[in-house]
């Protein structure tokens, strides 16, 4: 190929580039990428170097940057605590498994992160000879007990492959010049044991997919540059595109249309890992993380990437992590098990997202460049809960205060309605709060708990609805160990509890997930025929997103025996006593508190906002400080100490072994306790139709109707011919359609629409219009669409 990455991505703008990373790296590297010496490997580990450290020139005066130091400080004296290499057992005495591959891992880690303090100015270990002699022979004590040829691997090949090895080299890098030639050489025939082909891992020598793929390419890579070795980081260049497999697995390519696994991400934003789990804020942050370190490292050289599917990173960003953030906390339907180790929570899995789109921007200008720096700087200013240059790493730090201070205004509150049928989850985003769904189907695991982590997964993806509101840490704070894994707010369930980690990695036996959205609007119908695992329990549910009102409705709830409940609310409470009011009657706010209630028509919970049923519905309440640990949801990582939180809980009990039951509820996020009670008198939305057929509402303010048809069915002046989500808004003359196909195995959906005299005014390519015996007739193909939303126009002739 002779396209080039600086070509694909329009260059490098040199006002970006004073504004990303920092100088060093964008100076005396980058800018010497045209020169001969852009190839001297040397140069390289400069510029990895810089990344670890932030590089030289360092204001260590700066009031941010001398804060970053001393949490690096404090982070050396952490790790340094206890290290002894005479020991016989381990370094440490809490790292001494010779079953637990983990424990070898983090031995590194802890070498690592003492090697970054005795690298950086201004630190008190900087160019320790001490400390340099203490980790020279920790290093040694790892390669002579635990790590290396001659040892023999146990427990889970990703530490052996990937997190010693980026440890162990980022410590060379780091100690280079102090570690001293033999020191080098081992550490590198070392890492080559483990990790020699970017291609290939795990000790059977797998094709490497998805992060893994990066990861080992990025082990690959840095021992290629400790080692001078240009030919191996050619082989790493070419991995990334999968070269050798003719791009199947390429991490770079969308995997739409690929031969591979489809690990990897997809065109409409979706990032599966482990086959079919939606891991965007796991292993797709983990992808694009160092990718763009990579990208850094060989950009100008001989071994830069030239595959055109590089520009696809881009769209990464903008499909398959933006609408996924909500102010700082990405969606935890899509972060797998991670969501059970409490050092991943506090939004962490947007920091490494943020720090990856920083390193990006050297590559980016124009209207890419304007964009991407308006949206790193929302991120970084929006998020009040955790702020973003109180945790990065250096050379981050110094390329956010760039930003910061420039004249690039952020892009301002997101407000769109995305969904995402690869990974059949949507997210509902509007000025106050963002809405996140999370479903499964036939083609997408409900959830993962491997490696004794996530074990009270079970519901995750059984219609779970997570509001993000202006309480930026709701989701954090201990939230997964403690709130009811029974009670996921948006799911029906059989509330029976299952085994740890029962039925971890199931797809479901029912196609139908998904909807559709009207093109520039925050307008979406999305839906879920729940066929639960381990009971016979099956729901039809839809969510009608229809700007600040949410329409949930249920139909065909059954199942054949067990207690059967569909949650309608379950709140970690910022103030343990928020005020719960239930058809404007105040509840108590006592601490384990319980009430039925029948007939209800309105419920307002402070500081979340309402509930209103247009059908007088039993309701269950629960307010209670629930307490548990970490160990009880992740056994490898998880801690023991308890942690309390106070919950409130709303639920309707559809009884045991219920028969055809349902619900319906409009959920007003941020409303007020008036405007509740306001709805609740007159609801803005009525139900057209909940049948097992078809679940359809109407706005009245415009006439909107949304509609999911789980078979062939009539709603309103709506007719389909099968499975389908549909919305149809009359506006200013003419009527706006969008179809979708939410099972993704049929070749056309066909639509009658009670309107004569209508014609098209534009339409997405695959749809025909004509005249029908009730009106109109649109026919859409949606073969090969995987659920993508068609929309059209229609006006009067």
């Amino acid at each position: 190929m002779t396209t080039t990455r600086r070509t694909v991505l329009a260059g490098t703008g040199a006002t970006l580039a004073a504004l990303a990373l920092p100088t060093p790296l964008l100076s005396a590297a980058h800018a010497a990428g045209s020169a001969a010496g852009a190839d001297d490997t040397t140069l390289l580990r400069t510029r990895w170097h810089t990344l670890l450290t932030g590089g030289p020139g360092l204001d260590t005066a700066e009031p941010r940057i001398a804060a970053a130091i001393a949490r690096i400080d404090r982070a050396a004296t952490s790790a340094l605590k206890g290290l002894d290499p005479s020991r016989t057992d381990g370094l440490w005495p809490d790292l001494t498994s010779t079953a637990i591959s983990n424990h070898v891992t983090t031995s590194f880690k802890r070498l690592a992160t003492a090697a970054t303090a005795w690298a950086v100015p201004g630190t008190t270990r900087y160019g320790d000879p001490a400390l340099a002699e203490l980790l020279g022979r920790g290093v040694d004590w790892m390669l002579e007990h635990r790590y290396g040829p001659g040892h023999v691997r146990f427990d889970n090949d990703w530490d052996w492959e990937i997190g010693c090895a980026l440890a162990l080299n980022d410590t060379a890098v780091l100690l280079h010049d102090a570690l001293g030639d033999d020191r080098l050489t081992r550490i590198d025939d070392a890492v080559r044991h483990y990790t020699p082909d970017p291609n290939l891992w795990r000790a059977d020598r797998q094709i490497a997919t998805g992060a893994n793929r990066v990861w080992i390419c990025t082990v690959v890579a840095v021992n290629a540059v400790l080692r001078g070795d240009g030919t191996d980081l050619a082989r790493v260049r070419d991995a990334l595109s999968d070269v050798d497999g003719g791009g199947a697995n390429s991490v770079l390519a969308f995997q739409d249309a690929g031969a591979g696994t489809g690990e990897g991400f997809y065109s409409d934003g979706s990032f599966l890992q482990h086959y079919k789990h939606p891991y965007n804020g796991g292993y797709g942050k983990e992808l694009l993380g160092n990718l763009s370190r990579l990208l850094n490292l060989l950009d100008g050289t001989s071994w830069e990437l030239t595959d055109p599917d590089v520009a696809n990173v881009r769209h990464w960003v903008t499909d398959g992590f933006e609408p996924l953030i909500a102010r700082g906390d990405v969606q935890h339907g899509v972060c797998g098990r991670e969501i059970a180790r409490s050092s991943k929570q506090g939004h962490v899995a947007a920091q490494t997202v943020i720090e990856a789109v920083l390193r990006l921007l050297p590559g980016l200008s124009g209207a890419d460049a304007d964009r991407f720096a308006a949206l790193v700087k929302q991120w970084i200013t929006e998020d009040t809960h955790r702020d973003f240059l109180d945790v990065t790493d250096l050379a981050s730090l110094v390329a956010a205060q760039r930003l910061l201070a420039s004249a690039t205004k952020p892009r301002g509150t997101l407000v769109t309605h995305r969904q995402f049928p690869r990974m059949d989850k949507a997210m509902h985003h509007r000025a106050g709060f963002t809405l996140g769904i999370s479903a499964y189907s036939t083609r997408i695991y409900n959830y993962e708990s491997i490696q004794n982590e996530n074990l009270h997964g079970w519901h995750l993806s059984d219609g779970m609805v997570l509001l993000y509101d202006d309480d930026l840490g709701h989701y954090s704070e201990d939230y997964w160990p403690t709130v009811d894994p029974l009670r996921l707010a948006g799911t029906t369930v059989v509330a029976q509890r299952p085994a740890n980690a029962a039925g971890q990695r199931t797809t479901s036996t029912a196609d139908w997930a998904g909807g559709a959205a009207l093109p520039g609007t925050t307008l979406g119908a999305y839906g879920q025929d729940l066929r639960a695992f381990g009971s016979d329990l099956r729901a039809l549910k839809s969510w009608f997103c229809l700007d600040d009102v949410i329409v949930h409705v249920g139909s065909g709830i059954t199942a054949g025996a067990g207690p059967v409940e569909t949650i309608v609310e379950n709140r970690k409470l910022r103030d343990a006593a928020a005020e719960l009011t239930v058809d404007g009657v105040r509840a108590p706010s006592d601490t384990d508190w319980s009430a039925g209630y029948e007939n209800v028509r309105g419920v307002h919970l402070a500081g979340t906002g309402g509930y209103v049923f247009p059908n007088p519905t039993a309701l269950r309440a629960l307010r209670e400080q629930r307490t548990a640990t970490w160990r009880d949801i992740n056994i490898k990582y998880g801690t023991d100490t308890p942690v309390t939180r106070p919950y409130l809980t709303l639920w309707q009990d559809h009884g045991t072994a219920p028969s055809d039951a349902g619900y319906c509820w409009l959920q007003l996020p941020g409303a007020s306790a008036e405007r509740t009670a306001q709805v609740a008198l007159a609801p803005p939305v009525s139900t057209v139709a909940a049948s097992t057929a078809v679940h359809a509402v109407r706005r009245a303010a415009d006439g909107l109707l949304a509609a999911n048809f789980w078979a062939a069915g009539q709603a309103g002046e709506l007719t389909c011919d099968g499975p389908a989500a549909v919305l149809v808004r009359p506006r200013d003359g003419q009527v706006e359609v969008a179809v979708s196909d939410p099972t993704q195995l049929r070749d056309r959906v066909v639509l009658d629409l009670d309107l004569r005299g209508y014609k098209v005014r534009r339409a997405d390519r695959g749809v025909a219009v004509a005249r029908g015996r009730s009106g109109t007739r649109i026919t859409v193909d949606t073969a090969g669409l995987h659920g993508a939303t068609v929309s059209l126009t229609l006006s009067r002739s």
